[in-house]
């Protein structure tokens, strides 16, 4: 979400207050069904997570929209209102348009802070507004050029049935109004990502149909003494958010993480992701294979697993194998300063999403948001069709906040089990992933059937389509998270002290006379044993007594 000026970056990635967050992109050619797909994380420990919604409305001339920012809820100031806005659930509209974010902050001087609007109040207007992408770009830079930009660097991930784009966003800084910005189609045969960095360097000057800019997003960069070459060697990401350590092994490692996994070539970039060398990756890649929304679900879920980025197996993992260090991000031992990975899943989301957008289909069934709440690897990814008029008590607004616990809500059912998962990684992963896989290829294998029954409702009433699809998803919200608790309750019991329940067939052991059978005590591994002697040498040693 939110990645500040580079110049200070690396303390402020120590802090609490920082949003980061990772988007996935596939063009229709690139998927296996021909949709378009876009994912984001929402990475925040200061983010409660629910579903946002905000139903389609008439407004009278004159009405004003007050604008408040997203992140801290500081009211910014009013703008007129339209006369019609589109419903909208989560980041998609009802005509299937999505969009995601990543902050990647830039060159510090350049944030406004006398502007209206700020990157999350842009994506939820525009969302309101737009019935495709093109015209998001367009209501986008309209409203940041007539109201001012409040926040600092800014990616989009702005996609519909047919296209998707990535644009970059950055103000002029104070008492200069409204933004630079480059809009790039990625091709349909493509995929790309990006995760709190500017990632568009070079782009063509004259190719409106794929890509759109402002028209000053040279000159001022010239203005500002941030370049000095020829325009076709301009790069945004250069001039507006160059390149440290921090913008490369906390940010573009996650990008190249979801290239590696999809292009054999990609594994050169491994130095980049490090922070060892520069010479960027492309915007985009071809991948070897055609995605599918279950393949880029399991993609947000990635903790660098099998790469030169794989932390699960030194001291720092534990003897669980954990692929989770808590924050902050970098320690300081010595006088010299170490850094955690930062993977494309991690503790601190509050929400993620797969959208998914179907050219063929009517819009009430051809989009889903599949959304899911708390740490990517450890959520449930639910089919919410664009559509969507009323949120699930598990997931309202309301139910629940970070300092309320409430035992209806997603997100807090779902933080006390990753919680849980998080003290016995490898074993308790294992379980949670079993419950996890169960329910969503429930979801998966149930959705022709139920888009055929929705597709033969559409053709009597449309709102009797999205009552019933609405319906459905709210049905499977409600057990979902009924499942997950029952998770959470079976963790407990089979891992409580340190011990291991015996199962069979599913069920707890018992011994012949009915009282639960003895534990298992498997202790740790031989790898952390060896760990803990070759610190501490002979402290522990068993010694004959003479």
């Amino acid at each position: 979400m939110r990645k500040v000026s580079l110049i200070i970056l690396l303390v402020l990635f120590t802090t609490s207050l920082t949003f980061p967050c990772t988007n996935l992109l596939v063009g229709k050619k690139a998927s296996t069904d021909g949709s378009t797909i876009i994912s984001y994380a929402a990475d925040s420990y200061g983010l409660y997570g629910e579903l946002y919604h905000w139903p389609a409305k008439e407004y009278k001339p004159g009405e004003m929209l007050k604008v408040y920012e997203w992140d801290s809820g500081k009211y910014l100031g009013e703008i007129p209102q339209v006369l019609k806005t589109y419903n909208v659930i989560g980041n998609m509209n009802e005509h299937q348009l999505a969009i995601g974010e990543t902050t990647f902050g830039g060159r510090s001087e350049l944030t406004d802070s006398t502007g209206i609007i700020d990157y999350g109040s842009l994506i939820y207007i525009t969302l309101q507004r737009a019935k495709n992408a093109r015209e998001a770009i367009k209501i986008m830079t309209s409203l940041v050029s007539e109201y001012g930009y409040y926040s600092s660097g800014e990616s989009f991930s702005i996609a519909d049935p047919n296209e998707i784009w990535v644009m970059e966003m950055i103000g002029k800084g104070p008492g200069n109004k409204g933004a630079v910005w480059v809009a790039v189609r990625i091709p349909d045969d493509c995929v790309t990502a990006h995760a709190n960095q500017a990632r568009i360097q070079q782009f063509p000057l004259n190719d409106p149909e794929n890509c759109i800019y402002s028209p000053d997003v040279i000159t001022f960069a010239r203005e500002k003494g941030y370049f000095t070459g020829k325009d076709s060697e301009f790069s945004f990401a250069k001039a507006y958010a160059p390149l440290d350590f921090g913008a490369l092994r906390f940010c573009e490692a996650r990008v190249w993480s979801f290239f590696n996994n999809v292009n054999k070539d990609m594994g050169k970039y491994v130095t980049y992701a490090q922070g060892l060398t520069t010479d960027p990756m492309p915007l985009y890649i071809k991948p070897d294979r055609k995605l599918s929304v279950q393949d880029i679900q399991n993609l947000m879920r990635d903790h660098y697993e099998g790469t030169e980025l794989d932390w699960r197996f030194d001291v720092g993992a534990g003897p669980f194998n954990s692929p989770y260090r808590w924050s902050p991000l970098t320690y300081q031992v010595d006088s010299v300063e170490y850094c955690n990975e930062r993977p494309i899943a991690t503790q601190q989301t509050a929400f993620s999403f797969v959208a998914q957008m179907r050219s063929w289909l009517p819009n009430e069934i051809g989009g889903i948001l599949w959304f899911g709440i708390d740490d990517a690897a450890q959520t449930v990814y639910y089919p919410f069709y664009c559509g969507h008029n009323e949120v699930p008590h598990e997931m309202k607004i309301g139910n629940g906040d970070l300092l309320t616990f409430s035992w209806t809500s997603a997100f807090w059912i779902h933080n006390w089990v990753s919680n849980l998962v998080y003290t016995r990684y490898s074993d308790m992963s294992e379980d949670m992933k079993k419950v996890q896989s169960a329910l969503e290829n429930r979801f998966h294998a149930s959705q022709p059937q139920i888009e055929e029954k929705a597709l033969s409702v559409l053709e009597q009433s449309n709102q009797d389509a999205v009552k019933y699809l609405t319906s459905y998803t709210n049905n499977l919200v409600t057990e979902g998270v009924a499942e997950w608790k029952k998770l959470g309750e079976f963790l407990m019991v089979k891992y409580i002290d340190g011990v291991i329940k015996q199962e069979e067939n599913g069920k707890f052991k018992r011994n012949p006379y009915g009282q639960p059978a003895n534990p298992l005590r498997p202790g740790y591994s031989n790898e952390y044993y060896q760990k803990i002697i070759d610190q501490t040498g002979d402290k522990y040693k068993v010694q004959p007594v003479e």
